[in-house]
């Protein structure tokens, strides 16, 4: 019999490969899945139902965030990253842009590092930062292929490696307590020892990207653009036009406005310390600058509906991959997916530990969420490991592993569509051709052999 889990998920990549709407893809396979699963019509769309409940919170924090970046650009504060990036340019001959480029590399890298520990708005920083650098990118003919794949690395090594903000909660709250729950002793566990080796592996895939695959410039159609001369920056059309307009609407940027931008993040990242709470992180941000005058009164209703239309589609995916994720459960045909693979293992370790991360690759390429990954497997994981004669330690790099798998390069992850959502502001980077397959060859591939090695040495 097909397994309806696996069915689905290869019907939802497959749709979405050929251009279908992620949306829609997400849908389709969900109720191909359901009716596989033996679920029927009204059941699949009962379950799908309560998995868009569970979505809805994280969508209106998204929301919210659009709001809070599009208060951002309007403060100006991107628009001076970008004044700057370009003046250096300018003031430089040809030959020495390398170092700013290599510079705006490393930077995007701890930006996206810092944004999952030191000021954990996990994607939010980038529809802040990305369209006013995009005419940056262009002048130094960057493959934007590439700047994906530098902001998922990191996305999504940080929380798999480091145990502090969002790792905090993969790493700790989620996979210990659940390893631990499913028969496992933990408590001498070291998580970063654990992952190292599959992180070394997401290493590797970014040298690879930028030292081999991305290296040669690659040109852009600047005349999507539409240049302001009085600062030097260039606003890009399209899909992100809620930032650029914002940007380009807003005054020439000001000291004063610079550091009421910066004490609104640093507002949005206490509160949302404090609360845990993304949602009233960005609500309060978004208040400094209504209270501040940044964003007048008489402009706060078009501010706040540009900044939800920027997150909404992100907003509406990760709404419907929670749909996705709940008719998945309901099959209740994860299980057998798994327990089906033993019988290929023959007692073998080695073709055990790869069938247990392939399996939490697809899981989690279908689910879209590492987080929502591990408690679906580490039950079932954890005996067999224990049966197999794995370590506790190569255990944990099994499930943590196996969990991390598939969030780069999946079409419903916010790792991938983070970054779409900044690069394709003047409809120049395509999602699945430009952020989905890039990211799926340069960290899953790596990240399935390293953590396999893992699991065979730990």
């Amino acid at each position: 019999m097909i397994n309806a889990v696996l069915l689905a998920v290869v019907v939802m990549l497959g749709l979405s490969l050929a251009r279908v709407h992620v949306v829609l893809s997400l849908l389709i396979g969900a109720m191909v899945g359901g009716l596989v699963g033996g679920l029927g019509v009204d059941a699949t769309l009962t379950a799908f139902q309560e998995g868009i409940k569970n979505g809805a919170q994280i969508a209106l924090s998204y929301a919210l965030l659009g709001a809070f970046a599009v208060a951002i650009a309007h403060s100006g504060l991107p628009q001076s990253l970008s004044n700057a990036g370009i003046n250096r340019i300018n003031n430089e001959k040809s030959a020495g842009s390398g170092s700013i480029k290599w510079a705006l590399f490393f930077g995007l890298v701890l930006m996206s590092v810092f944004s999952q520990n030191l000021i954990p708005i996990h994607i939010a920083f980038i529809p802040l930062i990305i369209p006013p650098l995009l005419m940056v990118f262009n002048r130094l003919k960057v493959d934007r292929r590439l700047l994906a794949c530098l902001m998922t690395f990191g996305l999504v090594t940080t929380y798999m490696f480091v145990p502090y903000g969002f790792g905090e909660i993969y790493l700790k709250q989620i996979m210990l307590k659940n390893v631990s729950e499913a028969g496992l002793n933990v408590e001498n566990i070291s998580v970063m020892k654990a992952m190292a080796i599959p992180a070394l592996g997401m290493l590797v895939g970014l040298l690879t990207a930028v030292f081999i695959s991305y290296r040669k410039p690659r040109h852009y159609n600047l005349s999507t653009s539409l240049s302001n001369e009085s600062n030097g920056y260039t606003a890009p059309q399209g899909q992100g036009d809620a930032l650029t307009q914002a940007a380009t609407a807003a005054n020439a940027p000001s000291k004063g406005k610079t550091l009421i931008a910066l004490l609104a993040i640093v507002t949005a990242f206490l509160v949302q310390l404090y609360t845990d709470s993304l949602l009233l992180g960005s609500l309060f941000g978004f208040g400094v600058f209504m209270a501040t005058g940044v964003v007048k009164w008489n402009e706060a209703d078009s501010v706040f509906n540009e900044g939800i239309k920027l997150m909404a589609m992100i907003g509406f995916i990760m709404i419907t991959a929670q749909g996705f994720a709940e008719v998945m459960k309901a099959t209740d045909q994860i299980a057998p997916l798994i327990e089906g693979a033993t019988n290929l293992f023959a007692g073998n370790k080695g073709i055990a530990a790869f069938i247990m991360l392939l399996i939490g690759l697809i899981v989690t390429m279908g689910i879209g969420s590492s987080f929502s990954t591990i408690p679906i497997i580490a039950a079932i994981y954890v005996p067999l490991c224990m049966a197999m004669g794995f370590s506790p330690l190569a255990t944990v790099a099994i499930i943590g592993t196996a969990g991390a798998l598939g969030d780069a390069g999946s079409p419903a992850s916010d790792s991938t569509l983070g970054p779409t959502s900044g690069l394709n502001v003047d409809g120049q980077h395509d999602h699945i051709k430009d952020s989905v397959i890039p990211t799926f060859l340069h960290y899953n591939l790596p990240l399935l052999a390293f953590g396999w090695i893992a699991a065979m040495v730990l």
